[in-house]
């Protein structure tokens, strides 16, 4: 009889743990989305407020090695995996399913009192390396004063892809300060004289930054869309298939909500542009 009671007790805390399991959420990943993230997941507690959502955004590529680690049920990314994450899925014989939510331009900002308005890629790339140190090496009627340059962290998606569109093989310079987060590079630019950084499009506050157009192109949502922008790129959610499309469940919910029209429109909401059109 105590046996079958301890079995029963077991069954019955199995059962619990599941239930737990079942009604909680956890995302991680791109601080590029964590603005729209939140957005999303206000709306969708108000649908199922029954479900635990947490949202933490450490960078790309923090949120992708939480996936393999069990430790996440979806990651933000706002670049495509990495040729390492690849290997890594045939390794674990782990799958990562891309969802495309959203399309960002990377805004390249100045400091406002910059009397600049255009870069180009080639400048950016001899900024960013250290080649170009002073502000009148890209224009003479720029000020002889030094580039103060900020850079996300390596840990973040826009680095990787900043790094592949506009460094190539070459590395940055040690000169660059790297910051944890978009909006601490927003607000870091807007009190540093003649400095320089970049990030994605949804976190640009015209009141306190410059935003340049890139080979004299602006990052607007048409350029952007038709990828005409040089810095245009996907963002994506990463889900585990390696069970089976979640079909039913809070990742499933979670999923045709963010797709959803409301979920769209959060997207364009944050700043960026919607994955489906509006």
């Amino acid at each position: 009889m105590r046996r079958f009671l301890l079995g029963i007790l077991v069954l019955v805390l199995a059962l619990n743990i599941f239930a737990v399991d079942k009604n909680t959420l956890v995302i991680k990943g791109s601080n590029t989305l964590l603005d729209v993230a939140q957005l999303w997941v206000e709306e969708f507690n108000k649908l199922y407020p029954e479900i635990k959502v947490t949202l933490e955004g450490a960078g790309s590529s923090t949120g992708i090695a939480a996936l393999f680690n069990n430790t996440t049920d979806i990651a933000n990314s706002s670049r495509w995996l990495k040729d390492s994450e690849v290997q890594n899925m045939f390794n674990q014989k782990k799958w990562l399913a891309p969802i495309l939510v959203a399309w960002d331009g990377i805004a390249i900002v100045v400091h406002k009192d910059i009397p600049i308005k255009n870069i180009t890629i080639q400048q950016l790339k001899d900024i960013y390396t250290g080649k170009i140190t002073r502000w009148n090496q890209i224009d003479p009627n720029l000020p002889a004063r030094d580039i103060v340059a900020f850079s996300r962290n390596t840990a973040s998606g826009t680095f990787e892809v900043f790094k592949e569109k506009v460094l190539g093989d070459e590395k940055m310079s040690p000169r660059v300060r790297m910051l944890e987060s978009s909006m601490a590079e927003l607000e870091t630019v807007a009190k540093t004289p003649f400095s320089i950084a970049y990030f994605g499009v949804g976190y640009v506050d015209p009141n306190q930054v410059k935003v340049l157009t890139v080979n004299g192109i602006s990052p607007s949502k048409q350029n952007i869309l038709a990828g005409k922008y040089p810095l245009s790129r996907p963002l994506f959610v990463f889900v585990d298939v390696t069970n089976g499309w979640p079909e039913e469940g809070p990742v499933a919910e979670y999923l045709k909500f963010i797709m959803s029209k409301k979920g769209q429109e959060l997207v364009e909401k944050a700043g960026f542009v919607a994955a489906l059109g509006q």
